[in-house]
């Protein structure tokens, strides 16, 4: 507005109609017009610089924040495969099939058992050296 109403006033100081006085209060409207503009267009650039810190300072939050989550999910992931383990030789053995040596085996529950912690604190070991838990 201060950018348009400047221009009407300061095209209104070359008309012939006007008094000189007139003239004269014409442009120090016309002039106040032009402070109002310079005062705008520098806000607008302050408003802008603070706009682009506030995203800035948006994309690196979410940045970090998708780097905890991905942090997380990993060592969920991880235990959730250091569970599986012993869950999967727990469910085989638990179906009792007839057709299984291992079932007959002195040895085989505590075989069964010690498959289950080793795998287990492989896993644990492993995902432990790369830095996921």
């Amino acid at each position: 507005m201060g950018a348009q109403n400047g221009a009407i006033y300061h095209s209104m100081t070359s008309l012939t109609g006007i008094s000189p006085d007139g003239r004269q209060l014409v442009a120090d409207t016309a002039q106040q017009f032009d402070r109002v503009r310079s005062l705008a267009d520098g806000e607008t650039e302050y408003l802008h610089g603070v706009i682009e810190f506030y995203q800035t300072v948006l994309s690196v939050k979410s940045t970090l924040l998708g780097q905890a989550q991905n942090e997380e999910i990993k060592k969920i992931s991880a235990w959730a495969a250091i569970f599986f383990a012993p869950t999967l030789i727990g469910t085989v053995y638990g179906m009792n099939f007839d057709h299984m040596p291992e079932l007959h085996w002195v040895i085989g529950y505590p075989f069964a058992l010690l498959a289950m912690v080793l795998l287990s604190v492989g896993l644990y070991l492993l995902f432990k050296r790369r830095k996921w838990l």
